[in-house]
């Protein structure tokens, strides 16, 4: 690990009371990025916003809301790159089924995985041995 790297590595029980926790201590650390060049406020109000977003669909959905299950979520940033992993117990899904959101309608989903895309560079959803995992990649230069 480079000195200048970063690794958050967060195991919560599968509860929304921990949303906010989790949301904060992305937006920390991305107003912590010494190399960054742009709108650091901007950067940690989208890193909270994916956070959030990403476990809201681990614990409702993949998670099916059951309070034993986890989610494990890892961070890694490095000068180039924020590097988010969000890990859950669920069935999966394929996250290119997801058709866009109708903002005409109240019913809000797939709402975060737009919002997750349209903020990230790189977001992939796969099976991992015991679960799913969702990627999410932003380039920080």
């Amino acid at each position: 690990m480079d000195k200048r790297e970063i690794e958050v590595d967060i195991k919560v029980p599968n509860q929304t009371r921990y949303l906010s926790l989790i949301g904060r201590i992305g937006e920390d650390i991305a107003k912590e990025l010494d190399k960054y060049s742009g709108d650091r406020e901007t950067l940690a109000y989208h890193i909270n916003l994916v956070l959030t977003e990403a476990m809201v669909n681990a614990i409702k959905h993949a998670n099916a809301g059951d309070p034993d299950k986890t989610v494990h979520i890892f961070i890694n940033i490095t000068d180039n790159e924020l590097f988010i992993r969000v890990y859950d117990n669920g069935q999966g899904f394929d996250i290119n089924a997801i058709p866009p959101p109708d903002f005409t309608q109240l019913e809000d989903r797939g709402r975060g995985i737009f919002l997750i895309r349209s903020l990230m560079d790189f977001v992939s959803y796969r099976k991992v041995c015991d679960g799913n995992v969702l990627e999410m990649r932003k380039r920080l230069h």
